[in-house]
This record gives structure tokens, C-alpha cells and sequence, in this order.
């Protein structure tokens, strides 16, 4: 055998060897070698295609997309790709399942041979660029295309092998076609537009943008990934139902979401449909609604299709978290820690049930990267009960918009603004009132100090009336200060002055907590208690021995040391305590348990702890409480509605318990 021989045969067993580490790795998320052991064999490998002169169309080296394409060609697909009927409501679901039973009734009514009794199987509906793969009879990848029209689409395969949770070679020996969705994780997108100059507005144009893009490497650097839900055409052994066809999918490597539910009745669709919609935030990518289709083959090739879609699947589609508006103004508003920041005031517009008319725009930097102006119109996001984000512009500019101006004086108190990095400051902290506003309620608040009855509207009162320019002021008050305040009467100035006087004995975390140093938290104000003990030993902590903390890193432990430097502080510290503020630690003995040492990840409602109190009760055993399920969690505590920690957990294997298990096991 020729040295050029073997060297290929070699090849062919690295690229064998890489393609099942990387399925391991992007697919199964559970890799059998280290980064550094896959790229020793992966430059391995390259260097052998060098020496060579071949490259496999199934070797890991072409993923790097380093090709630009002058044109895209088209595709004609072997088989067609469907749209989809869509519903609304769940009362359009009923009459679609209203029309299967029909349908199904009239066919057994007048055939020996019965179609089976409607089960449906539930997924998710994916929200990125539908992309059809063509495998041949030797189980290589060698076409991916766009939809298009459904018949004829975009050659994007060159684009698609840039995605590595795509299987370029399968184990199988018949041409097929297998549909999927291209989609854009959140933690790619935030990776890619932490360095682009110009940032995508959201997830799904990240994903169709990258593939319909000529330029390769641009694809590459977008880190897509995919899932697939349907062969489209197979002249292979043909499937008898749909869970048959996902578990073929499974078996070949490629990659599918692990939600798919069997249904029968519509009362568990419409529970499965409110659980999905329950852990939309919660996911990864984005998804827009759950897809509904027929198990049984034979009873979709009875029912058929219309022209448009097939009349065995439907998608219920969710509310749209995104809509585009005008930006009519920016406001610039002043945080406790004197951060100026600006607001978009928006053309009312609702999204998701609710009328948005404000959205967040972080900083110049921010705004000058998305291009966005007065007057432009906008992509806007709205995520939960945050406020909503413009993501970017809509469309071309129209010549009648205004850049937007940083202000150089601050909008409350006239103090002169300044920038440092890429954020606005004002330095008046004595008498700029959000500044003082906020840091008071801060310093009341019930993770604080937990002066009870004190609100925003009393802290207002406070500055504006009795001259509150300190935190150590609030220890000055009287009642009869109070009783000049509008709404306080003898009973509730009485109140808040023995609540004021109550706080004096605090514990120590809660009052590190309330001083409200940058970046400091309540876990990273606990952390700090147990680590140092007592206050002198955090005020004169060094970065060195404040970035030995567990999770504290360089941004918080730079932040803490600043913060103890300012004279301002200092001053404002020792008159708390000559006023007799008190805070005390008191070490708490860790109880050994079974969860000692462990990794533990609560997830859902639970009937008898709050997300709070079930932490705690955690650390009081000994437990490391985290917030996301990896290969290193040893329990997942599951209550209602757990969401995708759960289907995280049951993927890697991780040892799922409930409540009602957590408490046996802490009594045993």
C-alpha cells in the first residue's frame, strides 16, 4: 500500500472518530474527550488532507467556511415542503380535531381495514429558516436548501455545513430528504454582537441571514444550530408513523429537540400547549408555537392535503413577542448609583397582550451601533414582565429622523454629566433626587435593611421635605418630622419610626447589601459574610483576597475595594453606627445531610418553599444551589410546571426528585 494510502485510510478514521465526538459534544451534549484531545486530532487530520491533497465532503475541516459564493443556485426538492394551517385559539383546534374524527369515522364506516383510534404527537414549533437536507445512498449530506417555494429553494449547503450539530455522513443507504429548522441560540447571539459593528436585531434574522448569506465565513462566525422534525422523502423503508420517523432521525444522528408528546384527547394538547407556552422564556432560541400532527401514516394518506397544507397537522401558534414602531422621543433618567440612562418613548404598540410604549436603549455606544434615531422605526422585543428592548432599525431611513443626543448636564439637577467607558454619570449624590430617592428605598428595602412601610413616595417626602440628603439621616427622624408629611398620621409616623428604630439590629449581609456597592448582591453580600465574618474584615479586604471568593471575580472585587476608598462612604458608615445601627453575624452550623457536597437545581413551584427559602434550607444542608442543570448536578428538585431544567435533567441523566422525596430524604 502507498504512503498516500494509507495516510487517506488514516484520514478516514479521524474523520470517523471527530464526526462522533462532535455529535457527542453539539448533539448528545455529553463529549467523551476533552476540547483540547478533539483539536490535537483535528490538526491531525488537517494537516493529512494537506499532505494528501483530498478532502472528504464529510470531513469536519469543511465546516470552517472559508469560501465565498458568487450567486445561489436553486434546488428543486425531491419531495414537497408543506406549509402549515394555523390556529389561534383553542377553539380552531377543536373544530380541526372535529373534522379528523369525522373524516376518520366516515373511512371505518365503509373499510375492513380501520384506521387506528387519533393519537397526535406534539412539538415544538421552531422559529428560524426551514432547511432541507439531501443524504444519498451512501449516507452523505450533498445538497441543503432553503424552502423557497416549497418545490424549488436556495442551495445553502456549503452555509449548512458551517452548523456542527448537523451529521455531514449518516449510517444509512437509501437517498432521503429530512426537514428541519436553522436556528440562532441566545448565547450565540449575544457572543456575535458583543464584537459586530453592526448587531442582529433578533434570533431569527441572526440564523436566516447567516445561511442566505454568499460570504461563508460570516455563516461560520453566526455558531447556528438546527433541529429536524420530518423526512420529506425517503426511498428507503417507509415509515408507518411519525414516532417511528423521529426515532430513525434519533438512531442517524440527527439532531431533534428532546419535547415530543403523545396526545388522544384535547384536554391533554391544551395542558401540553399551556406547559410550552410556560417555558418559553425559559428556552434557549426562540420558538413560536407548538405543531400538532396525525401519528398514523395511513390515516395522513387518507385524509391528504389541500392545496396549500397538509390536512393532518396544524400549528397553534403563540402571540408574537416582537412588532416594529416609531421611536418618538428618548427620556434620560438618573439610577441610584447616578448612572444617566435612556429610555425610548415609542408609538404605543402592543405585543403579546400588552401595549408597549416605553422600551430600554442602554447606552450611546448601544444606540449608535443599532443606528437607531428619532423618528426611525423599530424592531421592539418584549421578554416577560422586563421592559422591552429595540433590538434595531426596520427598514431603510426615511430622511425625516434626528440623531439622538447625550445630554450634558443631568435632566434633575443641572450637575455636569460624566462618561466613563460607555456609560453617563452624574456625580451629585447629595442632592440629584433619583439618586437619593433610590438609594434610599434601596437601603429600606426587605433584603436590606427591611424597614417596613417605607416606599418611594415617603422617600420623595423625605428629600423634598425634610431635607434628607443621608442614608444616616433616615436615624435622625423624629415623629413629629413625620406628622408634617402628606398621608402620615400619629399611627403611621409611630410605625415607621419604631421600624426605622428596629432595623438598628441587623445582620450583617443585609446591611453589606444595603449599602448598594456596585455589582453587589444579596448571594455576593452572604458570600462575603461567611468568607470575612465581620464588617472591618470586607471594608479592608484586598482584590487578592476578595477574588479568593467563590464567584467573585475581578469586576465585583475592583468594585468593592473603590467602593471603601470614597471618604464620602466611609464618613456615612461611621455615622450609621454612632447612631446605633448594629449589624451582627452569627455563623450558622451546617447540618450534614445527604445533599452535603452536592449539587442541587430547584426548578418550578413548590408548595412549601419559596425560590428563597428552598436555597436556604439547601445551603443549611450543605448544598451548592445552582441556577442551570450540567453534567455536574447531582439532584434536580422538580415542582409544577419545572420547564426545561427538567427536560435538561432527564437528557444527562441527572437524579430527578420532588418535593415530597426532598422532604423524606432530609428526614432519613
Amino acid at each position: 500500500m502507498s504512503e498516500k494510502n494509507q495516510k487517506v485510510l488514516q484520514m478516514e478514521t479521524l474523520i470517523e472518530e471527530l464526526n462522533k465526538y462532535a455529535h457527542e459534544y453539539y448533539v448528545l451534549d455529553n463529549p467523551s474527550i476533552s476540547d483540547k484531545e478533539y483539536d490535537v486530532k483535528y490538526d491531525q487530520l488537517k494537516r493529512l488532507e494537506q499532505e494528501t491533497g483530498v478532502v472528504y465532503p464529510y470531513s469536519p475541516t469543511v465546516r470552517v467556511g472559508d469560501t465565498t459564493l458568487s450567486k445561489f443556485q436553486k434546488y428543486t426538492h425531491k419531495g414537497k415542503l408543506w406549509s402549515l394551517d394555523k390556529a389561534q385559539s383553542f377553539e380552531e383546534l377543536i373544530e380541526w380535531h372535529n373534522r379528523n374524527i369525522k373524516a376518520l369515522n366516515e373511512y371505518n364506516s365503509t373499510h375492513d381495514d380501520k384506521l387506528p383510534e387519533l393519537k397526535y404527537i406534539l412539538t415544538k414549533k421552531f422559529d428560524g429558516l426551514t432547511i432541507n437536507l439531501t443524504y444519498d445512498e451512501s449516507g452523505v449530506m450533498i445538497k441543503a436548501a432553503t424552502r423557497g417555494t416549497g418545490e424549488i429553494g436556495e442551495d445553502i449547503t456549503m452555509q449548512a455545513k458551517t452548523i456542527k450539530s448537523i451529521p455531514l455522513k449518516i449510517d444509512n443507504e437509501a437517498v432521503i430528504e429530512v426537514h428541519g429548522e436553522a436556528i440562532m441560540t441566545k448565547e450565540a447571539f449575544e457572543a456575535y454582537n458583543s464584537t459586530a459593528e453592526v448587531p442582529l436585531k433578533n434570533l431569527r434574522n441572526g440564523a436566516a441571514g447567516a445561511l442566505r448569506n454568499l460570504n461563508v465565513k460570516e455563516t461560520a462566525k453566526r455558531n447556528l444550530s438546527a433541529l429536524f422534525y420530518d423526512v420529506g422523502y425517503n426511498e428507503g423503508k417507509p415509515f408507518k408513523t411519525y414516532m417511528e420517523m423521529m426515532n430513525f432521525l434519533k438512531e442517524k444522528g440527527i439532531p431533534v429537540d428532546d419535547y415530543i408528546r403523545e396526545c388522544t384527547t384535547m384536554e391533554e394538547i391544551k395542558e401540553q400547549i399551556s406547559y410550552v407556552g410556560s417555558i418559553r422564556e425559559e428556552l434557549n432560541y426562540d420558538i413560536d408555537g407548538v405543531v400538532i400532527v396525525i401519528d398514523d401514516f395511513k390515516t395522513r394518506e387518507y385524509l391528504g392535503y389541500t392545496i396549500k397544507f397538509p390536512k393532518w397537522a396544524i400549528a397553534f401558534k403563540f402571540e408574537a413577542q416582537e412588532a416594529t414602531t416609531e421611536l418618538l422621543d428618548v427620556e434620560w433618567n438618573v439610577g441610584r448609583s447616578g448612572r444617566v440612562t435612556p429610555t425610548a418613548i415609542l408609538e404605543p404598540v402592543e405585543i403579546a397582550g400588552v401595549v408597549v410604549k416605553r422600551a430600554t436603549l442602554n447606552n450611546m455606544d448601544d444606540i449608535n451601533r443599532k443606528g437607531v434615531k428619532i423618528g426611525s422605526r423599530v424592531f421592539i422585543r418584549r421578554s416577560n414582565d422586563v421592559i422591552p428592548e429595540i433590538m434595531g432599525v426596520a427598514g431603510e431611513d426615511d430622511g425625516n429622523t434626528k440623531e439622538i443626543e447625550a445630554p450634558t448636564e443631568c435632566p434633575y439637577c443641572g450637575s455636569e454629566i460624566i462618561q466613563e467607558g460607555v456609560h453617563l454619570f452624574c456625580e451629585n449624590t447629595l442632592s440629584c433626587k433619583p439618586q437619593m430617592v433610590k438609594s434610599i428605598v434601596h437601603f429600606g428595602s426587605r433584603e436590606a435593611m427591611n424597614i417596613e412601610g417605607f416606599s418611594e413616595k415617603t422617600a420623595e417626602q423625605l428629600f423634598e421635605k425634610l431635607d434628607i440628603k443621608s442614608i444616616s439621616d433616615l436615624y435622625r427622624i423624629n415623629k413629629e418630622d413625620l406628622l408634617q408629611l402628606d398621608k402620615f398620621a400619629e399611627k403611621k409616623a409611630a410605625n415607621l419610626i419604631a421600624a426605622i428604630e428596629n432595623s438598628k439590629n441587623c445582620d450583617l449581609s443585609s446591611f453589606i447589601y444595603s449599602l448598594g456597592i456596585p455589582n453587589v448582591g444579596k448571594k455576593t453580600a452572604n458570600d462575603l459574610v461567611k468568607r470575612f465574618k465581620n464588617f472591618d474584615g470586607i471594608k479592608t479586604a484586598t482584590f487578592e483576597e476578595l477574588t479568593s471568593v467563590p464567584d467573585i471575580g475581578d469586576i465585583v472585587a475592583e468594585s468593592i475595594v473603590e467602593f471603601f476608598k470614597q471618604d464620602k462612604i466611609i464618613k456615612t458608615i461611621d455615622e450609621l453606627f454612632s447612631l446605633g445601627v448594629s449589624p451582627s453575624y452569627e455563623e450558622s452550623e451546617i447540618i450534614t445531610s445527604i445533599f452535603t457536597g452536592k449539587t442541587v437545581v430547584p426548578t418550578g413551584t413548590l408548595k412549601n418553599y419559596s425560590r428563597t427559602s428552598i436555597k436556604e434550607k439547601l445551603e443549611e444542608l450543605g448544598a451548592s444551589v445552582a441556577g442551570s442543570v450540567s453534567k455536574k448536578t447531582d439532584y434536580v428538585i422538580a415542582g409544577e410546571n419545572a420547564g426545561s431544567k427538567y427536560d435538561k435533567a432527564l437528557k444527562l441523566g441527572v437524579k430527578i426528585i420532588n418535593e415530597e422525596e426532598f422532604e423524606n430524604m432530609i428526614k432519613s
